[in-house]
């Protein structure tokens, strides 16, 4: 009836939560200081948004620089919900964009299944149904979500503070995710028919878009709480370290069994060879589409995440030059390994904020960012593969079945046939 759980398994969650309770004890105890224990949900926070884009370019093959606009969309939209609830004591932006997402995500899995049917219809026609759609649908979530918003906080104000707070944050953090998820598949329509080189240049832009917006977020948008240019204020601090873990081993074993499945084969297989694949009859723009989608998931849910940890946002925070900083991890820990991307994750705060900072003499702060790039150069030189390559602990690697082998003694048991005896004329 139950399925037995192999030693692999055991001996990785074994140690995974032997970390996390060291961490947490060190953290009550006090040896563990506020500023590394905040590099160390910064590195959980990495790690997810870096394994969102090694999806798409270390095992998908698409060369993508939107990762940190799609992070930004999940911060902003996450604190938004959480800060109108601690400061306003209101759900509207809650129940709002939750409904939004609900009825445009509801369309989008309806109108995937009814346009593929359609022959010869291009990704802008295509592009144009969704974005109809979703527009409209957004407007009918906005009036049904202000209706919706009046007994929540009926409710939730009966509710102990902490637990309240607590249910708002949580759905905020699945709610900014799917905003992203549902953004990078309108954006990803016409842009994912382009080119490796020029899908990259078109994120690139998609990045530098969504900064612009949010600079002019409370003029142009008319969220006056996010304060554009001058940082959004006021968000509460309830990212600790027992979330981002949570979240960061639910995205491993997520990645970890969706790449174990035939949909994780079809999505190499885009990598390795788009002709041979559709050659095999697999649908690449279905699976560069999923791909797409699901890592920018990761990327809003690790937006979210950060959001609530220093409990202050600015634009600035997610300019093209910081969409790097994912890419340089994934490319660091090795194109296509998860253990690598999880490793450079924790290590890159750790290295370029902490030890640099005390390493470095007073006022060379700022030449942390000229050592990391040449211990980069170095590395890249001497190992191309990255610092783990393909290589990923027991639980992470995928074991294939083992071959029936013929066995020869079924041949000596099967009945031999009559022997034909010569007869001399």
């Amino acid at each position: 009836m139950f399925k037995r759980i192999d030693r692999n398994s055991l001996l990785f969650f074994g140690v995974t939560i032997g970390f996390f309770v060291v961490v947490q004890v060190l953290i009550l105890v006090g040896v563990l200081t506020p500023f590394y224990e905040t590099l160390l949900r910064l590195g959980a926070v990495y790690a997810i948004v870096s394994l969102g884009l090694n999806m798409i370019y270390g095992f998908n093959g698409q060369f993508s620089l939107g990762q940190w606009g799609f992070y930004a969309i999940g911060a902003y939209t996450a604190a938004d919900i959480t800060f109108r609830w601690t400061n306003q004591a209101s759900t509207a932006g809650l129940t709002v964009l939750l409904f939004i997402v609900l009825l445009v995500g509801a369309a989008i899995l309806i109108l995937y299944k009814l346009l593929g049917r359609l022959r010869g219809l291009d990704a802008l026609s295509a592009f144009t149904v969704y974005l109809l759609a979703a527009f409209g649908l957004a407007v009918v979530g906005v009036k049904i979500g202000q209706v919706v918003a009046i007994p929540l906080n009926s409710v939730l104000a009966a509710l102990p503070a902490g637990i309240a707070t607590t249910i708002v944050y949580v759905l905020a953090v699945i709610i900014g995710a799917l905003i992203a998820a549902e953004v990078s598949f309108l954006f990803g329509l016409p842009v994912l028919t382009l080119g490796s080189d020029y899908f990259g240049i078109a994120t690139l832009g998609f990045t530098i878009i969504v900064k612009v917006l949010l600079d002019n977020s409370d003029t142009l948008l008319g969220f006056e709480e996010m304060k554009g240019a001058r940082g959004m204020i006021g968000i509460p601090k309830v990212t600790t370290w027992f979330w981002v873990f949570l979240f960061l081993m639910i995205v491993i074993v997520v990645v970890r069994n969706l790449l174990h499945s035939s949909y994780g084969r079809a999505i190499v297989s885009v990598r390795e060879d788009e002709i041979a694949a559709k050659a095999m009859g697999i649908d690449v723009g279905h699976y560069k589409t999923l791909t797409f989608v699901l890592g920018s998931f990761f990327a809003g849910l690790a937006g979210a995440l950060y959001a609530h940890i220093n409990g202050f946002l600015h634009p600035d925070m997610f300019n093209f030059i910081k969409s790097f900083d994912p890419m340089i991890i994934v490319v660091f820990g090795g194109l296509g390994s998860v253990t690598g991307t999880v490793f450079a994750a924790f290590v890159w705060p750790l290295v370029l904020e902490g030890l640099l900072r005390q390493i470095l003499p007073p006022g060379f702060e700022t030449w942390r960012y000229v050592v990391y790039p040449l211990l980069l150069l170095i590395m890249m030189l001497l190992k191309p593969n990255g610092l783990f390559g393909n290589f990923e602990v027991p639980y992470l690697r995928q074991v294939l079945p083992a071959l029936r082998k013929k066995i020869s003694t079924e041949r000596s048991q099967a009945p031999s046939a009559p022997a034909v005896k010569e007869v001399n004329g």
